[in-house]
């Protein structure tokens, strides 16, 4: 097995680095951030950083890298406290990366990467249509890590919208049921593929697999 002190690790090429640190923490949801700004401009960017804070109330966690340099959809999210939260499924995977893409702030990654931007139920910000499970947020807290700069963006579900075939009856969502895919390090895509569901832990009891449904 090969080791890594904390002086190697400091000392590597700066995009191995990042691909490595970046693979460590496994697979990860991916997601489109949607926004709009105070003047309308639509912005969509796919992140890897997403998630649960806490379920009563319902909140969601994004970590953001430093703003040192312009970051739209941060910009927007602080400036309207609003913005759409849209899972990353099969169909969509390759056009999603696209938004990474360094885009102007006056360029729309919706208009230049082809998805369709809608708006549910008087939302302000916009979902992505082509996504199967979405929910729309209001700014909570805005947090700067001061290890790294990165910055914390906690919102509350306002607004959720899943295919009903994917939903059971004892609330569980079949992710798999959406082909939603995951992320590991920077660039690399998954589908995924169930084990099972088990069944909540006990002491002094065996593990049991809990049926799907």
């Amino acid at each position: 097995m090969k080791h890594f002190s904390s002086n190697d690790i400091k000392t590597l090429d700066e995009r191995y680095r990042a691909l490595m640190i970046n693979s460590l923490s496994g697979f990860k949801s991916a997601n489109l951030i949607g926004t709009v700004d105070e003047t309308g401009q639509e912005n969509l960017s796919i992140v890897s950083s997403v998630f649960h804070l806490g379920a009563s109330p319902a909140l969601v966690g994004v970590i953001f890298r430093p703003h040192s340099v312009p970051r739209h959809t941060l910009e927007n999210i602080l400036a309207t406290e609003k913005y759409t939260i849209n899972q990353v499924n099969v169909q969509i995977y390759m056009t999603a990366h696209q938004t990474s893409a360094r885009y102007e702030k006056n360029q729309s990654e919706f208009e230049e990467t082809g998805l369709t931007s809608e708006y549910l139920n008087a939302f302000p910000a916009p979902f992505v249509k082509e996504s199967r499970l979405k929910y729309g947020l209001s700014l909570k807290e805005h947090q700067i890590i001061k290890l790294n700069d990165t910055e914390l963006v906690i919102g509350e579900i306002e607004s959720l919208h899943i295919e009903e075939n994917a939903l059971l009856e004892d609330g569980y969502i079949d992710i798999e049921a959406l082909d939603c895919v995951a992320i590991s390090s920077l660039d690399c895509y998954h589908s995924t593929k169930r084990i099972n569901r088990l069944e909540y832990a006990k002491p002094n009891k065996p593990t049991r697999i809990k049926l799907l449904g």
